[in-house]
């Protein structure tokens, strides 16, 4: 008997649909997972495997180099976060490394005008076609993205194109993460526990290992589902939901298995100012945030390479919410 999922799972094909009524449903079914959980399923007919395949495979050859081909696109080279982060870049409350390798890449954004600490062209190795691999992914999921915003606004009762206007350059990250094999590990929690600082983010992965906190504060496991995608809600769309939808602390628990995870994380344009678009739930209060401070303020306490800049004067920031801020507390 097959046990049933742990989170709920929708599917977001009528997004497709010229009827309206039909991305209304879609809208409601995303309304009622998330205030459930800020973790779900998704799976729908525009979901195309085909470059989840092939980024699949450019992952491979690019992370099986040599640390000094890959090195050659060190992330701190680069002038929108975008590059190769080695294992132990990533540094998590409490002085803990997170012990995987990944590339970063953003929208790669070529205009001089409109540059900002995540918006600009991104560093790209000189690996044949892993440049046209990764951006023809982050163009597929990039069109159902636009599509999953339209259905959140109708879900907080907005037009359903309220978004629209923010989403000309958004910082959005692809990460190509890589969990080597390690047959020494054992099946426990790993680190890293966050919420995610964006709006939503959808994820693919090649093995389980995710771990999500429940409104109860348990640690519950996330199976992998074939044909769907994890989808999650990020301390954004908690903040302009008003604490109905809320962003869900996560973590990948320590596994021997060698994993593979491509998270894309959704956001409006760099400048945008994000503020409840609907009256706050319970006692929580949301001030309004800048979207690229945000992001940039919160990634700033984690990578090395940034937190170097801080220590030698070359970058100062404005006071940063402390991560942590949003989503279940364990």
């Amino acid at each position: 008997m097959t046990e049933p999922l742990p989170l709920p799972i929708v599917d977001i094909s009528g997004l497709e649909s010229a009827r309206p009524a039909d991305r209304l449903a879609v809208a409601q079914a995303l309304d009622d997972a998330c205030r459930r959980s800020g973790f779900l399923y998704v799976r729908g007919a525009q979901l195309d495997p085909a470059p989840g395949e092939r980024l699949l495979a450019t992952a491979r050859r690019y992370f099986a180099q040599d640390m000094a081909a890959k090195m050659a696109c060190y992330i701190g080279r680069s002038s929108n976060h975008s590059g190769y982060v080695p294992a132990g870049e990533e540094e998590f409350g409490g002085g803990t490394r997170d012990l995987k390798e990944a590339y970063d890449v953003n929208i790669d954004y070529r205009c001089g005008e409109g540059r900002r600490p995540l918006l600009g062209p991104n560093l790209w190795p000189d690996l044949p076609g892993f440049r046209d691999d990764v951006l023809a992914y982050y163009r597929h999921l990039t069109a159902i993205g636009r599509q999953m915003f339209g259905a959140f606004a109708l879900a907080l009762g907005l037009d359903e194109d309220h978004f629209t206007p923010h989403l000309r350059h958004p910082p959005n990250q692809l990460r190509l993460i890589h969990y080597p094999l390690d047959r020494t590990a054992e099946d426990r929690p790993g680190i890293g526990a966050h919420t995610d600082y964006e709006c939503f983010t959808l994820l693919f992965a090649t093995a389980a290992g995710l771990q999500v906190l429940d409104r109860a504060g348990a640690w519950i496991d996330v199976p992998l589902v074939e044909g769907a995608m994890v989808m999650n809600i990020g301390d954004m769309m908690e903040l302009m939901s008003g604490g109905r939808w809320l962003a869900t602390t996560h973590r990948v628990k320590k596994v021997a298995q060698e994993r593979y995870s491509f998270p894309l994380f959704f956001t409006c344009d760099y400048d945008h100012v994000v503020a409840p678009l609907v009256p706050p739930r319970g006692e929580r209060r949301y001030a309004p945030l800048r979207c690229g401070e945000h992001l940039f303020h919160q990634t700033a306490q984690t990578f090395a390479y940034l937190k170097a800049r801080q220590a030698r004067g070359e970058l100062v920031l404005a006071d940063a919410l402390p991560l942590g801020s949003f989503g279940v507390q364990a």
